[in-house]
């Protein structure tokens, strides 16, 4: 009995249960608040609870009589049970109370302090022992200088790297460009900061490298959010006015909805050189919002700019040596004309509109159709728009339909795809567009004017009556979905809606009534 007594009374103190309470008590706060590093508080809790076991082995030793291995074995334990409980309680504040005040000092400043907690509790425990500290400090002052001279090097690295992250130059997530290399910082450590890059690499930056050296944060400006400046080229023949390339080209990307692409600034492009060989060289300038996907981010503005190019019926510019010459003769031609054409005629039967056409009147009216590509995202129609008195049809690809509502969002009204037409109301009778649509994929079209569809009115007026009660059917039919009107009620109304849209056609096209 007395042999358990003394190894207790040697073994535990109020102090040490006051310290255990602190040490569970926080620990399961941090597993509770904190638990993306329970591995790291495992660790340090297993750490602490083996300290007690030492201090526990060293009071046996004391009651069975090894005064000074029990001393020496105790000490040992005791300071490392204390450097548990100071790296528990760093955890603590700078991971836990710290963070909740929207204080985020950097690792570097929780490493300094929890470091020099170290060394005050181990100074204080040689003290308690009994050892002169003066002396002591005064052979560690030598042997510091000594090593200070023989790392150089690692101690301008970790220097360094409190310097970084004391005045904020980086931190961790930032976009940072060193010569060549550009990639995310991911870890600001006492030696060097790691740099993931887009090819799947990291890239251990020493920190002395980065104080010395100039290097490039990007996307950062002060009061502003994370965006990078882009900068696509293309080039256009000088035979076209550069307004022109540049108005086809910033209103093709300011209204459309590119991922990753910002609104603010508004991307904008500017001609930026004249060859001798005959073209402009252009620039579409835009800010990257995310700055991984730069490369696809690229990809679809280029995409977004040959599309619209192609709808203004203008041609991006190439290299003389690119271009290969190959003589065609007539006959080959001839037979992908008709080819084309024939093609266009079959795309011709599927719009109900000109299901009363002889083939003769398709044959023409195909002849008028221009190809109308559209990228994802492109604004295809706009709702209100008063100017574009054109149909288009769908030859491959999906569009949204979306209605304006009065709160200022879209309503998805319908999916057209393949085979699908709209802008019927615009072409025939110069109506705004009663709905907004945009290209759900990448669109394929056929365009059609106004001033083709005129030609054949005009020889065959009687075209007219037939397509007005088209309309009439095809109003009714938005009516009802749109406005939940009666389905029999809208069919009544069909007589009547002709009626007007007929006159309207013939005013239209200056018909006569």
């Amino acid at each position: 009995m007395n042999f358990l007594s003394d190894a207790l009374v040697y073994f535990w103190d109020a102090e040490s249960f006051t310290l255990l309470a602190l040490v569970l008590g926080i620990s399961a706060l941090l597993f509770h608040f904190h638990s993306e590093e329970r591995r790291s508080l495992y660790n340090t809790v297993g750490f602490y609870f083996v300290c007690l076991f030492g201090q526990m082995l060293g009071g046996f030793m004391h009651a069975l009589g090894f005064m000074r291995f029990a001393d020496i074995t105790h000490e040992v334990f005791v300071i490392g049970a204390g450097i548990a409980a100071i790296r528990l309680g760093g955890l603590l504040v700078f991971r836990l109370i710290l963070p909740s005040v929207k204080l985020h000092p950097p690792r570097i400043t929780e490493d300094i302090f929890v470091i020099i907690a170290y060394v005050a509790w181990f100074m204080l425990r040689l003290r308690y022992a009994g050892l002169d500290l003066s002396s002591i400090l005064a052979t560690s002052a030598v042997i510091t200088a000594v090593i200070a001279f023989s790392m150089q090097d690692t101690l301008g690295n970790i220097l360094g790297g409190l310097a970084l992250q004391l005045d904020n130059s980086i931190e961790v997530g930032d976009w940072i460009k060193v010569d060549d290399i550009a990639g995310k910082v991911v870890d600001i450590r006492w030696r060097s900061t790691l740099v993931e890059t887009r090819n799947w690499e990291t890239v251990v930056f020493p920190n002395s490298q980065l104080m010395k050296n100039k290097f490039l944060v990007l996307g950062r400006r002060t009061d502003q959010p994370v965006q990078w400046r882009r900068w696509v080229w293309f080039n256009v023949s000088l035979e076209v006015a550069p307004s022109k390339v540049i108005s086809v080209v910033e209103d093709a990307i300011q209204h459309t909805e590119i991922a990753n692409v910002a609104k603010q600034p508004l991307p904008n492009c500017v001609l930026m050189d004249m060859d001798a060989k005959g073209y402009g060289r252009y620039a579409m300038r835009y800010w990257l919002t995310d700055l991984t996907p730069d490369d696809p981010t690229d990809g679809a503005v280029r995409w977004h700019i040959i599309t619209a190019l192609q709808r203004a019926g203008l041609k991006l510019a190439m290299e003389e040596s690119s271009i290969l010459l190959t003589k065609e003769n007539e006959k080959h031609e001839e037979v992908l004309h008709q080819r084309e054409v024939l093609s266009r005629i079959k795309t011709l039967h599927r719009v109900e509109l000109f299901s009363s056409m002889t083939e003769d009147e398709l044959k023409t009216l195909a002849g008028h159709l221009r190809y109308f590509p559209f990228a994802r995202g492109n604004v295809m129609a706009r709702q209100g728009d008063e100017r574009s008195h054109w149909l288009f049809i769908i030859v491959s690809g999906e569009a949204d339909v979306f209605l304006d509502t009065p709160e200022g969002g879209k309503r998805l009204i319908n999916t057209l795809n393949k085979g699908n037409f709209f802008g019927e109301m615009a072409l025939l009778t110069g109506a705004p567009r009663r709905a907004s649509v945009i290209a759900k994929t990448d669109v394929e079209c056929y365009r059609l004017d106004k001033e083709a569809f005129e030609e054949i009115l005009h020889a065959r007026p009687s075209i007219a009556d037939e397509v007005a009660h088209i309309l009439a059917e095809r109003t009714a039919q938005l009516d009802v979905a749109l406005h939940d009107i009666d389905a029999a009620a809208a069919h009544h109304d069909i007589a009547k809606q002709h009626s007007e849209i007929l006159a309207t056609i013939k005013r239209f096209f200056s018909l006569g009534i």
